[in-house]
Formats: C-alpha cells, structure tokens, sequence
C-alpha cells in the first residue's frame, strides 16, 4: 500500500492560466512567511522582465538596515499550459519553485506559494492592499494549508 505525504494528498492548485505579458512589471510584497533571506528587509518588491531569449528576469529589491539590497535571478516556466508554476533561480543551478495561486483578474495583485507551504507571498501593484481583500487572502491561504500565525506584514516606507 502508497501512503500519501500530506502534500501530495493536498496538492496546492494554481490559477487556470496566467498572461505572462500582464505578469511582468514591478510588484509590491504585503506579507510574506518568514524566509532566512528575507530577514530584515523592508520596502520589498519583485520586478519581473521578458528576457531576449525568452527567460524571465528577476530583480527582487528591499532595505536592509536603511541600505538597499538587491538579488538578481532568472525564472522559467514549467507548465505552458498554464503558466502559473515556475521555477525561480537566485544561486544557479539551485531552483524553487513559485506558484501564482491566486492573481486578480486585472493583475492587481498576486499569491504566490510553494506545494510544500514553507513560503508565500502576497503581492500587489501598489505599496497598500485594501484592507477587506487583505483578509479574504489570507483566509484563501489559510484554506490551502499555509500557516497564517506566522505571516509577516512588510512595511514600506518609501
């Protein structure tokens, strides 16, 4: 008999399909759960480009003890039919993976999460997300297994 791991018997769903195109530009992060590369950072955001050959850029920017911090990566989709998970590189040839599992449907804002839960990311378009869609996320995220008690807000001060 196959035992199930709590993950594979609780797949994380992704969104139906994801325009790349309207993916791309710079996005705010709102919370995120704790990530050893991410500790201290404020005025965090993700600007993603179309590379010429096709690969996604990825500028990921905070301040750090009032210096600004960068990382560079690349990310590359791996499900065309939906383009919703991806695999996101920062230390080549280590990839994680990132799945858009909710987006709004004028790409005002975005969930992206791992199948394992260990992390998550809410973003938006502007530094603020309204305070009532703040809350149906998380409970979105909540219902798929994330752990809520440990989402850190990220302020912004810029």
């Amino acid at each position: 008999m196959t035992y199930l791991s709590k993950e594979e018997n609780n797949i994380l769903e992704v969104v139906p399909h994801v325009e790349l195109e309207k993916y791309l530009g710079k996005w705010y992060e709102i919370a995120h759960l704790p990530a050893k590369f991410q500790e201290g950072c404020n005025d965090t955001t993700a600007t993603y480009t179309l590379s010429k050959n096709g690969s996604i850029s990825v500028l990921n920017e905070c301040t750090k003890n009032g210096k600004a911090k960068q990382a560079k990566g690349k990310a590359k989709v791996v499900d065309k039919n939906s383009n919703a998970k991806l695999k996101v590189t920062f230390f080549w040839p280590f990839y994680g993976d990132y799945w858009i599992i909710n987006l709004g449907k004028d790409y005002d804002y975005t969930v992206v999460g791992t199948p394992n839960r260990k992390y998550l990311w809410i973003l938006s378009r502007t530094l603020q997300m309204d305070d009532k869609l703040f809350s149906q996320l998380i409970e979105f995220v909540k219902a798929r297994g994330f752990d809520v008690s440990k989402l850190i807000k990220t302020s912004h001060k810029l």
